[in-house]
């Protein structure tokens, strides 16, 4: 994390509300996503990491609710300008992706 907290207190001439019935936080916009499970039921996911494999890019998400529980990754692409998601259902894009995610959770160990 970097040492610089941006955080701001009522008056801090920042021009930024701090009227917190706005949904929106400029600063610390989380990506979520609803998903809907085998059950039929929506999970909140959020956005947590993406990453490049070859010219593809993927994005690995986590329950906002259950951070504890596995992620899921699944591949990004734009379309008409807008990101749509795409479940990964090739065996060998699969683990190519499996190996460049654990190459990547190495690295931030090592950080």
């Amino acid at each position: 994390m970097s040492d610089h907290n941006h955080e701001h207190g009522e008056a801090c001439g920042c021009g930024h509300d701090h009227d917190h019935d706005h949904d929106h936080d400029h600063e610390h916009e989380e990506f979520v996503l609803t998903l809907t499970d085998e059950e039929g039921k929506d999970v909140e996911m959020v956005l947590v990491e993406t990453f490049d494999v070859g010219e593809k890019v993927y994005a690995l998400l986590l329950e906002r609710n259950n951070p504890e529980a596995d992620g899921i990754i699944l591949r990004m692409e734009e379309e008409n300008e807008e990101m749509v998601l795409y479940n990964i259902e090739d065996e060998q894009e699969w683990k190519q992706v499996e190996e460049a995610y654990n190459e990547l959770v190495a690295q931030m160990d090592e950080a």
